[in-house]
């Protein structure tokens, strides 16, 4: 057994210890807000917050993460309100086929709260290692500046 903490709540999975992270969370925890893309952490659909780092879920093992703090895309919510970044990307409507946007949304949260108010070039950076390819980049820039001014008061 190897105990893991996801979005708050403490797990005891029967994995073993090199299982990727993503597949016990979506598979072990039914959590399938992760995503799996390209299982060689290129893309980043599988990030996850890490101690409050992102981190691509498809390269760590369980064991890699046993008395760590991971917060997935299911853990932002709060008392049935979506997180400030996840309501700026459903207000600019900043995907459309909708795969990259979990990684998206953990990625700009983080961004978020390591600079709170970030410029144009700073949010592209930051998201360089969540690929979008439906081609929304300038939404998702958008929604992480809207994110920004209701968080943080930014001036964008």
């Amino acid at each position: 057994m190897i105990t893991i903490t996801v979005n708050g709540q403490r797990h005891d999975i029967d994995a073993d210890p090199n299982m990727p992270l993503l597949w016990a969370i979506r598979d072990i925890l039914g959590l399938t807000g992760t995503k799996y893309g390209c299982g060689a952490a290129q893309c980043g659909a599988c990030t996850v917050l890490l101690n409050g780092t992102p981190r691509r879920s498809c390269q760590l093992s369980v064991s890699d993460v046993a008395g760590k703090s991971i917060l997935t895309i299911e853990g932002f919510e709060q008392n049935g309100q979506l997180h400030p970044v996840q309501q700026a990307f459903l207000d600019q409507g900043a995907f459309q086929c909708a795969y990259c946007t979990s990684g998206m949304i953990v990625s700009s949260v983080a961004l978020l709260q390591a600079h709170p108010d970030p410029t144009e070039l700073e949010i592209v950076q930051a998201l360089q290692g969540n690929i979008c390819r439906c081609g929304t980049h300038p939404r998702i820039v958008a929604a992480v500046q809207q994110a920004a001014k209701a968080m943080h008061g930014a001036k964008s």
